[in-house]
């Protein structure tokens, strides 16, 4: 056994704040004072008044406590963290789901404090982002501008919902039934217009190429009192939100004074407005070096990309394809028609087919026709020596050749292009020279030939 120094602590004097609505445990943990290299703690409670909290700053003070960590519990946090950060701690909050990760957490308020308390001392979590005080007030402005608005778009959408039960598809005829025109039609409806053709002569600008339309979609005859007086709460709604949405952007736009660098940058990105630059000032500031930088891989496998250079850019060469015994290409043959097959030159096959895969025979009868541009035909003859002119009245038809019975016949006969054969048929005998076109006269078993490559 030996003796080893344990990391130091990332807060000699900590404290962990377990929060609660009404009231907060406290736990602070500082060096002992009779023993070198251990800790003592002391837990308290306090209310969550402004009082309360100032004689908790006042104690956590006294015992020279720099690091406060605490846990951000809905809404309940944001009075303790405000009033200790204003009396000058470094306040951390963690985040809920964060500490519920980390193993160990005990179940009681006081016993969690002690646990925020070892956590804050050891640094084992990221503290959550606050904003500053500047920011936090542009935050309480743009968060419920938010809220309002989805709130008036719910009310334009019961709106809709409404005239359908009344049975007025005028939504089906004007895109927007808030706009100039949609909202003149839903007044004069409240104030007792019945008739559809006076209802449509309120259209404005291209809604007046949709008069016989509109008079067809305005029919009231469903309309009830009941349906008028609901619209006219809805329409006084819609009034009241809107306002409220026009004074709370006047009073972003006087808190947004000092960033409107930042805001015209914002609203310089494509699909981005005034509005959405305020909301992301308000939800993440100016500031971006709060937030840590972004991870960085090594180069390689599943790591970040090479950058660009002379080494990454430059292309392997190719090697050179090797040599493969493969028949000319069609258009290298001349376009002269083949010769017709004799039965003298029908035994000299067996030798040109032997470097090529067999494949297997058809019942079909061989007719003289050009090869494929496959690797190696079967049927394939050789040239001739001879440039005498081909008659058609002397050569005789070919006959299909019989199936093979045997089972290395139909062992070679099946053989893919791609795996041929190594096996040498039971019945394989060398075959002589032909004398009248000196071709043939092979004596290399067929395990022996070269073999073609499958391309």
């Amino acid at each position: 056994m030996h003796e080893v120094e344990d990391e130091p602590l990332f807060a000699e004097r900590a404290a962990g704040i377990d929060i609660a609505e009404a009231g907060v445990e406290v736990t602070i943990r500082v060096p002992s004072e009779t023993r070198a290299g251990r800790r003592q703690q002391e837990t308290r409670s306090f209310a969550t008044t402004r009082r309360e909290l100032l004689g908790l700053a006042d104690w956590l003070r006294a015992w020279g406590v720099t690091r406060v960590g605490m846990e951000a519990a809905g809404d309940y946090w944001k009075p303790v963290y405000f009033v200790l950060e204003g009396q000058g701690l470094d306040c951390h909050l963690y985040h809920a789901a964060a500490v519920k990760a980390l193993p160990g957490r005990p179940k009681t308020d006081r016993a969690d404090s002690v646990w925020l308390a070892r956590i804050t001392e050891r640094g084992s979590l990221a503290s959550c982002f606050v904003p500053p005080a500047p920011i936090r007030a542009l935050r309480t402005c743009t968060r419920y501008r938010r809220h309002l608005t989805q709130a008036r778009t719910a009310e334009k959408q019961r709106v809709e919902k409404l005239l359908e039960d009344a049975h007025l598809k005028l939504s089906s005829v004007v895109a927007d039934i808030h706009g100039v025109s949609g909202r003149a039609m839903l007044e004069a409806i409240i104030a007792g217009q019945r008739s559809p053709v006076a209802l449509a002569q309120l259209a404005r600008g291209s809604m007046r190429g949709k008069i016989a339309q509109l008079e067809q979609a305005l029919d009231c005859s469903f309309l009830t009192g009941a349906h008028v007086a609901v619209l006219a709460m809805m329409l006084a709604a819609i009034d009241s939100l809107t306002t409220q949405i026009n004074d709370l952007t006047a009073r972003v736009e006087i808190l947004t004074e000092p960033y409107l660098h930042q805001v015209t940058q914002l609203d310089a990105v494509h699909g981005t407005g005034t509005i959405s630059a305020q909301d992301v000032i308000a939800e993440i500031g100016v500031d971006m070096t709060v937030f840590p930088p972004p991870p960085t891989w090594p180069p390689g496998r599943g790591g970040a990309p090479r950058p660009p250079g002379p080494a990454a850019d430059a292309k392997e060469p190719t090697p050179p394809a090797a040599a493969t015994p493969t028949c000319p290409p069609p258009s290298a043959r001349s376009p002269s028609a083949p010769p017709a097959p004799s039965p003298s030159s029908a035994p000299n096959t067996v030798g040109w087919s032997s470097a090529c895969p067999k494949r297997k025979p058809s019942s079909r009868p061989a007719t003289p026709s050009w090869p494929s541009s496959t690797p190696c035909s079967q049927t394939q003859t050789p040239p001739t020596t001879t440039s005498a002119p081909t008659t058609t009245s002397s050569a005789p038809a070919p006959t299909a050749k019989p199936k093979p019975t045997s089972a290395a016949s139909n062992a070679s006969a099946t053989t893919s292009p791609s795996r041929p054969s190594t096996q040498t048929p039971a019945n394989w005998q060398p075959q002589p020279a032909d004398p009248t076109t000196g071709t043939g006269g092979t004596h290399t078993p067929p395990d022996a030939a070269a073999r073609p490559l499958n391309v």
